[in-house]
């Protein structure tokens, strides 16, 4: 069976279970500040087993794509060391909310494994959760009484807490699970050691196939265990690793999936798979990042700098790292290897056919980007071992290790080997301090500490009213304290809100809730799961009232025209530039839009001027809102809403109607286009390959931009004496300003050719060097000139230069080789030695470096000090 066929055959058997099947969730995570990325199949469930939703139906199945790079599931450096691993992985998974339990879970398990998949009894055993003394949790006795109507009791094993209690975090539901575990050795291995003796203990042979999860448990923040209102069945089983036992694989790269791709590789590289160690590894590498990368891309999250989108450009490097180093690729192989992904993985998920052309720009921009980091690191790290040689020394420091692998992508093992042919090593515990400092930077930047909800209202389902209203009585249903970034807050849930939480690319309503003239005011509003929870800086002091709940107005009109203008803009962009335009990302504030979109190339001026001018027309006509709310899905698209890649949608959706704008949005807008009043793109921009990004401005943020342009134009005319043609005399006087700066250039040119001369006339010769130590009025730029033509007029040099511009000044070093190798001179080391000296700082290369300070009077100590080195 393909791995095709194996999916389908699995969802089949649940629908015939009666579960419902559902798409598979976007791999990355939206209102949800415990996850970045979908790391198991239950994260799209949460809001049904923590009560805060009711599900439509209480059986459902699916295959979810997940990623595991991050947090506590975190892979990556084992992912194609080993061969079964992997960063982004399929998960099948059936579950049941306060319907069937165990004895359902455990028996349909078997039945799908032994009589539809055919895997052999003797290959199979089961672990059981044994009880917790501590939790006070006691044996699952239930579940092994009902594993003995299928399996030999000795083929049931009973297992810790570590292994068979399975818990969403810190906090939340959790409970026992029951694994199957399959032995997957040749028949002669199997005779030789009991596979029993296997399961749990890390044999790449002897693995768990599938978990049933028992959600029985609620774990609270003090650690104790309560019992949930209901118990949930939550079921998964790696696509990947089922794959393997009924291929009869030994490995997860070997399986028909894999082999596609590696097969594809092979071409690209012309490196044979299965013949060597390295470049295996290289192999299985690429294949498993290709599938994470170009599933991001689809589901909207864009290789970048931080959050997410930092972790996918790891991903990425790391792949291309492997192709550059061990496949010796020095030209883009990701984005041809996507190509085949689609053609491998489009029927089962579409998108990745849909947004073919796309992953293919991005992927291939980020490459072609890393592979001018890898030179650019090339060159530094030859920089490093130059200076740690010109010392005597064979140990390249920590810190520097580290800045390879922060700043251009270095893993440590790269810079070893680099270090290694070139007869030196590392300080590779330096080097894991560094490491270890910027990852507690980064969790204390995340770091979010939540004590229990304080429940004051049992089985109370909160409710949205704000598209409605904006001012309403509301009861506290529940509220805990938060602790992030050093900074206490309160979350408080209302069995009513009128607040908009953040979502949809709208910011989250600000205003206050009153009681008896005591006002809490709400700093921001956001959605954490299924809740919508109000942020206040402190509590009110009763809880237990009525309050009255008030949005600040005048933030909520601003986001809603700029929301409606958001519509305007993405059907005048698909008008103008085509279809082919697509939504991917947003951001809705009171203060300004941002509309990010799929585009091949700039929007030129002409363009741009269109798509204001068709967004301007429709707010003229004054066009009324029609709003669809609850409308089936198929409904919505009938009428030509488009569902967004990346997004999660339930059986009905909301649709937003302006004209021919047809969208489907949970956001806020105005009644009618008239109201947003004026519309003005700001700036058009890059994002990455394929994608562009406008801003705009609307109503009164617009008009305030109009009236300060208005101010400023007539102040500049003020200045210039109200010429009749105001860009002209501009012009002129620009003009004028040029002509003036080239003189200026001229005369600075031909003083320094006259310093220069009196520089030279100073110079001395020390110990065997020319020396040149003297201040002159100059700038940092203008010195710099003069010693590099000095250095090169001597055969050992060495040139300290103070510049004096009054208030403050420079410092400038200048050497030659020979002083770097034979007496182990450093610019950059003398640099930061003297630079306290005028009171400044500064850096540089071991043959030139400069300073800046304030310190005119230290200039001569300076020269002084670095004097005395020859």
């Amino acid at each position: 069976m393909t791995v095709s066929e194996i999916r389908s055959q699995f969802l089949s058997f649940f629908e015939s279970k009666g579960h419902k099947i559902v798409p598979s969730a976007p791999m990355v995570v939206k209102n949800d500040p415990t996850l970045m990325f979908t790391n198991a199949g239950m994260n799209q469930f949460k809001d049904f087993i923590l009560g805060n939703a009711v599900p439509d139906n209480r059986r459902v199945a699916n295959s979810q794509k997940c990623l595991r790079v991050s947090g506590k599931h975190n892979d990556l450096e084992e992912v194609g060391v080993d061969t079964y691993h992997h960063t982004m992985f399929e998960m099948l998974g059936n579950w049941s909310f306060g319907d069937y339990f165990k004895e359902e879970a455990i028996s349909w398990a078997w039945e799908l494994l032994t009589g539809v998949y055919k895997i052999p009894v003797d290959r199979l055993y089961v672990t059981v959760f044994q009880g917790d003394e501590a939790d006070g949790v006691p044996v699952d006795a239930e579940s092994i009484e009902i594993w003995k109507k299928y399996i030999a009791a000795d083929r049931i094993i009973p297992a810790s807490k570590k292994d068979n209690f399975w818990e969403m975090g810190d906090t939340g539901p959790c409970g026992p699970c029951t694994e199957i575990h399959v032995d997957l050795r040749s028949d002669s291995d199997r005779n030789k050691i009991d596979g029993k003796t296997l399961v749990n203990a890390d044999h790449p042979q002897v693995i768990e196939i599938w978990n049933n999860v028992f959600m029985e448990f609620n774990r609270m923040a003090n650690g104790s265990l309560v019992l949930l209102p209901e118990k949930h069945v939550d079921t998964g089983m790696g696509l990947e690793r089922l794959a393997v036992a009924l291929q009869g694989k030994t490995s997860n790269y070997d399986i028909d999936l894999f082999q596609s791709l590696i097969q594809k590789m092979e071409t690209i590289s012309d490196v044979k798979y299965g013949v060597n160690e390295p470049t295996d590894i290289a192999l299985r590498v690429i294949a498993d990042h290709v599938r994470a990368i170009a599933f991001s891309i689809t589901d909207g999250q864009l290789p970048s700098n931080t959050g997410a989108g930092y972790v996918i450009r790891r991903i990425l490097r790391r792949a291309v790292r492997y192709g550059y180093q061990t496949l010796n690729l020095k030209e883009p192989f990701l984005c041809e290897l996507s190509t085949k992904l689609a053609d491998v993985m489009g029927d089962a998920f579409p998108e990745l056919r849909a947004q073919q052309e796309l992953v293919y720009k991005v992927i291939k921009e980020e490459e072609l980007s890393f592979f001018r980091t890898l030179e650019q690191g090339i060159k530094r790290i030859e920089m490093l071992m130059q200076n740690v040689k010109s010392k005597g020394e064979l140990i390249i420091s920590g810190s520097d290790a580290f800045e390879l692998y922060d700043t251009y992508g270095f893993p440590l093992d790269l810079t070893s080997l680099i270090a290694r042919e070139n007869g030196l090593s590392i300080d590779e515990k330096a080097f894991e301090t560094e490491l270890n400092k910027q990852k507690d930077r980064s969790r204390a930047a995340t770091a979010l500490e939540t004590d229990d909800w304080v429940i004051l209202r049992e089985d109370t389902v909160e409710e949205f009213i704000g598209y409605d209203h904006l001012v309403t009585t509301v009861h506290l249903v529940k509220y805990r304290k938060v602790i992030q970034k050093q900074k206490e807050f309160y979350q408080l849930v209302f069995n009513l809100t009128p607040f908009y939480p953040e979502g949809g690319g709208q910011v989250g309503d600000k205003g206050y809730i009153e009681v008896n003239g005591e006002k809490t005011f709400i700093f921001d509003t956001k959605k954490e799961n299924n809740l919508i929870v109000h942020l206040a800086e402190r509590l009110p002091e009763n809880v237990g009232v009525a309050f009255q709940a008030v949005v600040d107005v005048k933030r909520r009109f601003l986001s809603m025209c700029h929301h409606s203008a958001t519509h305007l803009l993405h059907h005048a962009l698909r008008t103008v530039l085509g279809t082919h335009v697509e939504q991917k990302g947003s951001l809705v504030s009171p203060d300004y839009l941002r509309f990010d979109f799929s585009h091949f190339s700039k929007v030129t001026d002409e363009q741009l001027k269109e798509i204001e001018e068709l967004v301007v027309l429709e707010i003229r006509k004054n066009v009324e809102l029609e709003e669809f709310r609850n409308t089936p899905m198929e409904v919505a698209k009938d009428m030509g809403a488009m569902a967004l890649f990346g997004e999660k949608y339930g059986d009905t959706v909301r649709v937003i109607k302006f004209g021919d704008s047809v969208e489907l949005c949970g956001g806020t807008h105005v009644t009618s286009t008239g109201q947003i009043g004026l519309f003005k793109i700001t700036t058009e921009t890059a994002v990455a390959a394929g994608i562009r990004r406008i801003e705009a401005i609307t109503s009164v943020v617009a008009e305030n931009f109009y009236k300060e342009r208005s101010e400023t134009l007539g102040q500049v005319a003020l200045v210039l004496k109200n010429p009749k043609d105001l860009v002209k005399a501009v012009s002129d006087l620009q003009t004028r300003n040029y002509e003036l700066q080239k003189e200026i250039e001229r005369f600075q040119k031909e003083r320094a050719i006259i310093v220069k001369q009196e520089l030279k006339s100073k110079v001395v010769e020390l110990n065997g060097t020319h020396f040149l130590g003297e201040t002159v009025t100059m700038d940092a730029g203008s010195v710099k000139d003069i010693l590099f033509q000095l250095k090169g007029e001597y055969a050992s040099f060495l040139g300290v230069v103070g510049g004096d511009q009054g208030d403050k000044c420079s410092l400038s070093i200048i050497l030659t080789d020979d002083l770097i190798q034979n007496k182990g001179l450093n610019a950059g080391n003398l640099i930061k030695e003297t630079a306290s000296l005028i009171q400044g700082g500064g850096g540089g290369q071991p043959f030139f470096a400069t300073a800046g300070g304030k310190n005119t009077a230290g200039l001569n100590s300076a020269i002084e000090l670095i004097k005395g080195k020859l």
